[in-house]
């Protein structure tokens, strides 16, 4: 299959950008240096180019329901202005994908991972009734992410009011003309091609996304770089979400997965009558067979994904992400652990053969906070 562009492809190769295949898009792993460009987000701001995440545009009259049937979060008490996490589920309970819903004044905006993007159109589809309408507009939006303490000053700069947005809340953004500024308002009655403005993120900085149409990314890109940020890529985004503990779908979560064991059941309502609800509530009973869990190494070593982990030589479990965490300095992993592990424990890591020593803690690693 053909790799697609982001609308912002020639802007990362002038930039130098070292692009990689990511959910069958061209997209920039890095500009030179994922730990430089990983503490720029930390201190500074960065700039990320999510043009490959699925955006899906539900409206009409049977949007909420669908909405309800489709994921675990509860739809109704999602009010104008607002954004949730939420999970889609097979129908025995594993995870299809973790995404995030916006509801404007025109309906509700869905954004699902890249790779699983028509999987959970199918879901919606099947939810949904003939009162209810599903639109694809992958073809039509952009995304940009702006993340980092200074990504308000960045954002504004590029002519882009964020006012008084709180954490996950959304309004429609109207694009700036030439020279002056925009801003936008949840109840505003601006058509959904407007775009989509919201105070979120997948780096536990304080931040924000915005959805524009594809032939005004590149301009606001610019006015992004020139208001103080800096380019960053697909590997900065993942050191900085591991270092938050926020799951990878794919790799720490998936349809062999239930919201029990990830932890993830702050996400999931039920009563609400989403599919998969019946096996997400037996396992809820039942209890977890295992915990995914954070491990952070003691001494150096790097771990890996798919090492097993060890307790008095006995195998307690497998990583499942991994990696050098650029702001503490050591290395970090999640890991799905036998229940009968506990917090504070010792445990070792195989990696190749060489054994890390790591404590078992609660994510998220470093003292962050989107919310601030």
């Amino acid at each position: 299959m053909e790799l697609r562009s982001s609308p912002l492809d020639d802007r990362h190769r002038e930039l130098g950008a070292n692009l990689t295949d990511f959910g069958g898009w061209h997209m920039p792993l890095d500009y030179g240096s994922v730990v430089g460009e990983h503490r720029n987000v930390r201190e500074a701001v960065g700039a990320f180019d999510l043009s490959h995440l699925g955006t899906l545009r539900v409206t009409g009259f049977g949007a909420e329901a669908a909405v309800q049937r489709a994921f675990t979060n509860d739809a109704t008490a999602l009010r104008p202005g607002r954004a949730h996490y939420t999970l889609c589920l097979t129908s025995d309970g594993g995870i299809v994908d973790d995404l995030l819903v916006y509801r404007l004044s025109w309906g509700l905006f869905v954004v699902p991972n890249a790779a699983n993007a028509a999987e959970v159109q199918a879901v919606l589809r099947e939810a949904a009734g003939d009162d209810c309408h599903i639109a694809d507009v992958k073809d039509d939006l952009a995304c940009i992410a702006v993340q980092g303490p200074d990504s308000i000053d960045a954002v504004t700069a590029a002519g882009i009011d964020v006012g008084q947005l709180r954490y996950l809340d959304c309004e429609v953004l109207a694009m700036p003309a030439p020279g002056g500024s925009a801003s936008g308002s949840a109840d505003s009655g601006a058509p959904p091609e407007a775009g989509v403005l919201a105070r979120s993120g997948y780096t536990g900085e304080h931040g924000y996304e915005l959805f524009m149409p594809v032939e005004t990314a590149p301009s606001l890109w610019d006015r992004i770089i020139e208001g103080g940020a800096t380019p960053a890529g697909l590997g900065a985004r993942d050191t900085l979400r591991l270092e938050m503990g926020y799951p990878l779908h794919g790799n720490d979560i998936g349809p062999s997965t239930s919201p029990v064991d990830a932890g993830l059941g702050w996400a999931v309502k039920p009563g609400t009558g989403f599919r998969g609800e019946a096996a997400y509530t037996d396992r809820k009973e039942s209890g977890p067979q295992r915990r995914l869990r954070g491990l952070k190494v003691v001494g150096r070593g790097i771990p890996r994904a798919h090492c097993t982990v060890l307790r008095d030589d006995a195998a307690v479990g497998e990583t499942t992400s991994g990696t050098f965490s650029p702001t503490l300095r050591v290395g970090v992993a999640l890991a799905y652990l036998d229940p009968a592990v506990g917090l504070g424990e010792t445990v070792h890591i195989d990696v190749r053969g060489r054994a890390l020593a790591a404590e078992v803690v609660r994510p998220p690693f470093v003292d962050a906070d989107p919310r601030a």
